[in-house]
């Protein structure tokens, strides 16, 4: 992946407002990562729900027992989300 525009870092579960919020903001040259109860959407957030490229906080998927194999998303770990903001332009936390 190249420069990102936007990298938005959501945390939110799919109940709250700003989780459908976040999937409507972010465009096709950004990146949504998923992490803490963000992950709990993925399926919500997958391919169809959002123009932006989707990722998840592997350690996050693990802590809440899913089954990071199988999932329709990029899983990253730590340093990948480090690596993540020095490539984005902005960040936005949910």
């Amino acid at each position: 992946m190249s420069e990102i525009q936007t990298l938005h870092i959501l945390n939110k579960s799919p109940e709250h407002p700003r989780f459908a919020r976040c999937l409507s903001m972010a465009g096709p040259e950004d990146a949504i990562l998923l992490i803490e109860n963000g992950v709990l959407g993925f399926a919500a957030a997958a391919p169809g729900g959002t123009t932006a490229k989707l990722l998840a906080l592997a350690p996050d998927l693990a802590a809440r027992g899913m089954d990071i194999d199988s999932r329709p998303v990029e899983t990253i770990d730590y340093d990948g989300m480090v690596e993540l903001t020095t490539r984005a332009k902005q960040v936005i936390s949910w």
